[in-house]
This record gives structure tokens, sequence and C-alpha cells, in this order.
């Protein structure tokens, strides 16, 4: 959503599966059934998402990432995409955080959307999508993260002339 009259800011929305699914996954244990394991004392929440790699020697690998919260509104200004691989961010706790993408524009980032994840939400970013950083916000967050290793440049930048700013929705 954009905000009359400011061509460059965005209104984040509330994370859906259908409004990311041009993107990658929505990681969220709403989506599947649980099945039951550990003779009934766990639930697995199985095949959340599918972490694609391509490239010679390349293989999926999992990391914990420690990030610093962002000031709101977000200046955005950087994006980037993976073209060898698909990138999963899973947070550790119910704290929400920004999610920005673009759709590609002739392999340039076209116009941004933004989406604010609910509790527990994470996403995997399909192979080769335009994303923001990642943006927690009001208090540092850690993740799990899944992604491509081995050889190959798996990492494309883009910066924007102008910057985009990224804001809350309004509270009711």
């Amino acid at each position: 959503m954009t905000v009359p009259g400011t061509a460059r800011t965005l209104v984040a929305q509330p994370l859906t599966a259908t409004a990311f699914a041009p993107f990658g996954t929505l990681i969220d244990t709403a989506q599947v059934a649980p099945r039951p394991m550990n003779a009934g004392m766990a639930q697995r929440f199985h095949d959340l998402a599918a972490i694609e790699v391509t490239g010679d020697g390349g293989r999926v690998v999992v990391g914990l990432v420690e990030a610093q919260p962002y000031p709101l509104p977000l200046r955005l200004t950087l994006v980037e995409r993976h073209p060898l691989g698909a990138q999963a961010f899973v947070p550790l706790n119910a704290a929400p955080f920004l999610v920005v993408v673009c759709p590609d524009d002739g392999g340039r980032p076209g116009r941004p959307q933004a989406f604010v994840t609910s509790p527990h939400q994470g996403v995997c970013y399909a192979r080769n999508t335009w994303h923001s950083v990642l943006t927690p916000f009001g208090a540092a967050q850690d993740f799990v993260v899944i992604d491509r290793g081995g050889p190959g440049v798996n990492l494309e930048e883009y910066v924007f002339e102008q910057p985009w700013t990224v804001t809350l929705p309004a509270r009711d």
C-alpha cells in the first residue's frame, strides 16, 4: 500500500501466504496440520518450506543470526537476492519483523512491497527474489537462517537511487 501523495512511502501490510506467494513461502505452523512424534510427546509441523539450491557443490546450510533492531520508519536503500538458492528466516521468539520484497523488473528490483509478520511467522525467499535485509524492529531478535552454502556467487545487491520509506500500519 502506498500513502497518497508520498510515492516512495510504503505501509507494511500483514503478511499472508497468498500475498507472499510470488516471492516465496510463508513459514507458519498455522499452514499445516501437525503430526505426532516421540510417542505423542511432541508435534512436528513438517515440510514448511523447500530450500532450493543450485550450482555445483551447492548445499543447504543452517545458521543462527543475532539481528539488531532497525528504527522506524525504515529508510530502505538496499535490497539483495540470491541467484543460487532460497533463503529462509525463522524467528526464535514471537516478535514481529518487517519483510520487504520486490518483483523482478528486467534484472532489477521493481516496486517494493512491505509486510509485517505475525508472531512466530517466518519466511523463505524463493531463489532470485529481491528482498530487504533482515529487519527486526523494537528489540534485537534471533533467527535460524537456512540457505545455500558452497562455491559460486550467491549474492546480488541493488542500491535504490532514491530511498523508500516503510512504515507500520496505523493502530486502531
